[in-house]
């Protein structure tokens, strides 16, 4: 931020009280065409925290795009306390395809920062990125889902080893974090080195908009923002329980021992008993069954939505719930959380 209050980045300034809609350019095509990312920009007229909200790092995880587009033009930001850069699609080559990863060579952009202006295509992009719109930020929210064919229910990636993105993760408020570091290149270990608190939120599948947890993602970022003091008329939540998964706890992705059609029994977030049945494996005559059952009691973070396996594909991803949650938990769910 400049000493007036303005936000700056390479072309252009936001002042105090202003909100600006640009298309920056971050890559160039064959052709020599500029590819362009969109940001919205809204400086509040009170002093505050920059944050960001970013989304579609990979470009088929869309419902994170809803999320930060409903908060840039939706909300009320006129008493904002503060500087928010929204950041709906970072890959847009990867969305225009509607693929995970940047078409050129494949690369996966949420490997590649912070960036280096001189490296491959990539990190170049994600430099433009980082340089311009993270870097100055105190705090933000990175979107994902899963990949295509598993779901998740929401839930918050943080490395709470680090006070101020406990802070973030909590106020979020999410039943789940999950406590890592996260690998060499994410868009919030890059930026967890530069001091600047990051979590990845993730929620459902790719390819489509889900309602539901669209919803319950806005009412974090509410929640986020009242921690901060950017917005004074919302409150932190609190999500009724809470689970923070460490290395000290169990936790597991179930993996297929044999090919064919899955026909799973619970869905994502549900309450699962060591020993119970979590998924069946058949084959096209149904005549050589072979079960799934859960090594321990734990919560089922995220399962398959694709139907059909081959041997080591994931089925499902279950984590270990300590004795006081797990007894919310089971009171909250019916007794065995089975849906069918």
């Amino acid at each position: 931020m400049s000493d007036d209050g303005s936000f700056t980045y390479n072309g252009g300034r936001v002042g105090p009280g202003e909100q600006q809609n640009i298309r920056f350019v971050v890559s160039e095509t064959y052709l020599g065409d500029p590819v362009r990312i969109p940001v919205t920009i809204i400086n509040g007229e009170r002093s505050g925290p920059t944050a960001f909200l970013s989304a579609a790092a990979h470009g088929d995880e869309l419902n994170g795009i809803e999320v930060v587009r409903e908060v840039a033009h939706e909300w009320d930001l006129s008493e904002l306390s503060g500087t928010l850069i929204c950041l709906p699609v970072l890959n847009v080559p990867g969305f225009l395809a509607q693929q995970r990863y940047l078409p050129v060579y494949d690369r996966d952009l949420n490997r590649s920062f912070p960036g280096a202006a001189d490296s491959t295509s990539a990190k170049r992009m994600a430099a433009r990125i980082y340089r311009n719109f993270i870097q100055p930020c105190d705090f933000g929210l990175d979107f994902h889902t899963s990949t295509r064919g598993r779901t998740n229910m929401i839930h918050a990636r943080a490395d709470m080893s680090d006070p101020a993105v406990e802070r973030l993760a909590r106020a979020y408020g999410t039943n789940v974090i999950i406590d890592s570091e996260g690998a060499s290149g994410m868009l919030r270990t890059e930026a967890v080195v530069d001091d600047i608190a990051v979590i990845t939120l993730e929620m459902g599948e790719a390819h489509r908009f889900q309602r539901d947890l669209i919803d319950e993602a806005l009412t974090g970022v509410r929640s986020v923002f009242a921690e901060y003091g950017m917005l004074e008329a919302e409150r932190v939540r609190w999500p009724g329980w809470r689970t923070v998964i460490t290395d000290e706890r169990e936790k597991t992705w179930l993996r297929a021992d044999a090919g064919g059609m899955v026909d799973m029994h619970f869905e994502y977030g549900s309450l699962v008993h060591e020993g119970d049945t979590v998924c069946t494996i058949t084959n096209p005559f149904k005549d050589d069954n072979v079960t799934v059952e859960a090594p321990f009691t734990g919560l089922l973070v995220g399962v398959l939505e694709n139907p059909v396996v081959y041997p080591g594909n994931p089925l499902c991803h279950l984590v270990e719930l300590d004795q006081r949650t797990r007894r919310v938990v089971e009171l909250q769910q019916s007794p065995t959380g089975s849906i069918n």
